[in-house]
């Protein structure tokens, strides 16, 4: 087994170093999906440009919750209000799910959570989806919760970065980081390229992770409810976070009131696949730096299903392999860009595969608006 890399002036392998540890996950996603085919002739999109948006995303299918239609048959526009109450309906009913799923992974129940930290950002809520979904499921009163809203897609890896800080101070204690996202509560029907763009990437759809700090024992695998090392099982240590923040991109990517439509949409800029894949390298260095690894040591890397071209970018400029992002393409291709949870989906899926071995190091990496790349290292 390798020895675990810490982050100076931490010596590797010091007695008593508490970590937090990935104990369990879990995703859900709304009961319909449609092919890309299927959306563009229930909206009756016609124009080639944007068919063409919609055929060459590299996504097959995506779980979304479509607005009612009208007469004619087409689906009818929603005012803002609507898709408020959409985005509530649905991230709280997702989640729910999600959470479940991922503390029965963990062999955990809802009477062992001490921490909820839920992340959204496909509408806007006060009280958040932590008390919400709190009251829903009749969890105790004294769980401590927090809300991170409208920082988009690289918001997954900021609430881990977050909460795993929680762990390490409340050990032995359960926490998930629950993201779920209504996206279909972020689309606009219009004629435009900007709206054709997006309303042909998002999907919905809900991930959880639980988190537990203990001693480090070395694990042995994939999260088992009797693994040792941790009553809720054994699953890889989080070792350092990295992060970057490109300013000079702050409005490539942003969820803001367009005028015009009254209502919120979303823009994402045509360059941006390239500017999140010229700073790939620079924080995934950043993140290695100290440690004494090299991007080949890593085997597993979990990358955030943005977009086919922002995929290739990050490929192109970290070296990496088609193997190395089958689950990242695969997400996509199956869900879409479901936003803040798209790595857990990923991570999902490695765990699946049950390939993973003790001691080997894997790269959580997520990217959204600021414009921001979020970065992760673990080991098993």
């Amino acid at each position: 087994m390798r020895p675990e890399v810490l982050p100076k002036p931490v010596r590797a392998g010091s007695a008593g170093t508490l970590r937090a540890r990935i104990v369990g996950v879990g995703t859900a996603v709304p009961p319909l999906s449609y092919s890309q085919q299927e959306v563009l002739d229930l909206f009756g999109i016609t124009d080639p440009k944007a068919r063409g948006v919609f055929l060459n995303s590299s996504i097959e299918r995506r779980h979304l919750v479509l607005p009612p239609t009208g007469a004619d048959g087409r689906p009818v526009g929603e005012p803002q209000g609507d898709l408020l109450d959409k985005h509530r309906t649905h991230a709280v009913a997702s989640g729910i799910r999600a959470l479940e799923g991922c503390l029965k992974r963990a062999g955990a129940s809802l009477s062992d959570l001490k921490h909820l930290c839920c992340v959204t950002s496909t509408g806007f809520l006060t009280p958040g989806l932590s008390a919400l979904i709190i009251r829903e499921l009749g969890i105790d009163r004294h769980c401590s919760r927090s809300d991170i809203v409208g920082m988009g897609c690289n918001a997954g890896l900021n609430a881990l970065n977050l909460v795993s800080g929680w762990s390490v101070a409340n050990p032995g204690d359960l926490a998930v980081v629950l993201c779920s996202e209504a996206c279909s509560a972020a689309y606009a029907m219009d004629t435009t390229m900007r709206t054709a763009v997006v309303n042909s990437l998002f999907g919905d759809g809900a991930a959880a992770v639980a988190l537990v700090a203990d001693d480090n024992a070395p694990g042995t695998g994939p999260e088992a409810p009797d693994g040792p090392g941790s009553p809720c099982g054994v699953g890889p240590r989080i070792l350092r976070f990295a992060s970057c923040i490109i300013p000079e991109a702050v409005d490539a990517m942003r969820y803001d009131w367009d005028r015009d439509l009254n209502r919120f949409s979303f823009y994402l800029d045509p360059q941006i696949p390239y500017v999140v894949g010229a700073h790939a390298e620079t924080v995934v260095d950043r993140l290695l730096a100290g440690t004494g690894l090299l991007r080949g040591d890593i085997g597993h890397w979990l990358v955030h299903s943005g977009g086919k071209k922002v995929i290739d970018a990050v490929v192109v400029n970290l070296g990496l392999s088609r193997h190395d992002v089958r689950h990242t393409t695969g997400v996509l291709r199956d869900y879409g860009n479901v936003s803040s949870g798209s790595f857990l989906f990923s991570y999902e899926r490695l765990l699946n595969e049950q390939v993973t071995t003790q001691g080997d190091y894997g790269v959580l990496m997520t990217m959204g608006p600021g414009s921001t790349l979020e970065t992760a290292l673990v080991q098993w």
